[in-house]
């Protein structure tokens, strides 16, 4: 009961001494979105892993030097 009439007096603006209920809301929805932005960025941080290690590993097998073709072309 006492942390009910303590944030009623912060809503009310009678106490100064912690958050109101929209400061609370939209604290929540801040960390909630924060959370999910760390999720997105360790995604994409995993994914660029794995393209450039795809990537390293396409441009090793295109570097190597490939058998010349059969050119012999003949003199006329």
């Amino acid at each position: 009961m006492r942390d009910w009439v303590k944030q009623a007096d912060l809503d009310a603006g009678i106490r100064t001494d912690g958050l109101t209920s929209s400061e609370r809301d939209e604290l929540a929805q801040l960390r909630r979105e924060n959370r999910r932005l760390r999720e997105d960025v360790d995604i994409l941080k995993r994914a660029t892993a794995f393209f450039a290690k795809e990537t390293r590993r396409t441009c090793t097998r295109s570097s190597r030097p490939s058998k010349p073709a059969n050119t012999t072309s003949s003199v006329l």
